[in-house]
């Protein structure tokens, strides 16, 4: 009952134009930013050690940009429970979409690599560019948060393109079910995440500091035998991102160990040394030390 009632609020607000609700991430980002002043010490300490040489008054230009592409981001979470395809196709461009189809045509399950940057819940409209094949099944890899009605309505916001979301804790079987079922899959991994107790990880030297890089998804990636794409995120202007597909591997599996999740990360430290505002500052990404020594990107 509680989902259905969210679920009905969060519509009626979505039926807003996007330029009516821009206004309340306006006043969003005051009182996070200049009154919650949310997390504003987890941002300034990771800024100021993934960027060293950049001036205080760079960081603090960055550091504000950031809260206002994060309220952004929240009101256009929402947006998705009523928005429509051709709008969304407008506003989430992607490039280079050829080279999935390419992998997919060839009947090679997709591994893509994506982030925390700009509007990662829009990145499932994909399904609107990528070949819309029957035996094609897009998928997005995620962790259940712990409040059960909100983590139901993030699933429901999440499926607004057809795309399936697979629980961390069982990816593999369910994607080992699907190919058994005549399914070539392209699935989604956010993978500069803290990695959670247990995780296999590489150590790699990412923005200027020794990162431990969840080395889960190359190992699934390998073992399937699949491709790997990573999803180059940016935002050309407020409401508008082009993601370009840019190929990691044809077959992750004749790659050393690794060698993948290296790639990786040194195009994700691209995207966010290109516009640092975008990532998602707030995660408390290096709360872990990293004692193994650090292989450089």
């Amino acid at each position: 009952m509680r989902v259905r009632l969210l679920i009905f609020i969060l519509k009626a607000i979505a039926h807003l134009p996007l330029g009516v609700l821009y206004l309340f991430a306006d006043v969003m980002f005051f009182l996070i930013y200049h009154l919650a002043r949310y997390r504003r010490k987890v941002v300034d300490d990771n800024l100021a050690a993934c960027f060293p040489e950049m001036s205080g008054a760079a960081r603090a230009a960055v550091r504000r940009q950031f809260y206002r592409n994060f309220a952004d981001y929240i009101v256009e979470t929402v947006k998705l429970f009523h928005i429509s395809d051709a709008e969304m196709s407008r506003r989430m461009v992607f490039e280079n979409v050829e080279a999935i189809d390419r992998l997919t045509a060839s009947g090679r399950s997709v591994a893509v690599y994506f982030s925390h940057c700009g509007n990662w819940e829009w990145a499932p409209s994909v399904t609107l560019h990528a070949s819309s094949a029957p035996d094609i099944a897009y998928c997005q890899v995620y962790r259940p948060l712990r409040d059960k009605v909100f983590d139901a309505v993030m699933l429901a916001a999440r499926s607004r393109f057809g795309s399936l979301s697979l629980p961390k804790a069982t990816v593999l079987r369910s994607l080992v079910g699907l190919a058994r079922d005549g399914k070539v899959t392209v699935t989604g991994f956010m993978s500069d995440q803290k990695p959670s107790h247990g995780d296999p990880t590489v150590p790699l030297m990412f923005l200027n500091r020794p990162t431990a890089f969840i080395s889960g998804t190359e190992t699934l990636a390998a073992r399937l035998r699949m491709g790997a794409i990573y999803w180059d995120m940016h935002k050309t202007s407020r409401g508008h991102y082009r993601i370009d597909c840019r190929l990691l591997a044809d077959d992750a599996d004749a790659l050393p160990k690794g060698e993948l999740t290296r790639r990786y990360a040194a195009a994700l430290q691209q995207t966010i040394t290109r516009n640092p505002a975008i990532w998602l500052w707030t995660h408390k990404r290096w709360k872990i030390p990293v004692t193994a020594p650090a292989m450089p990107l």
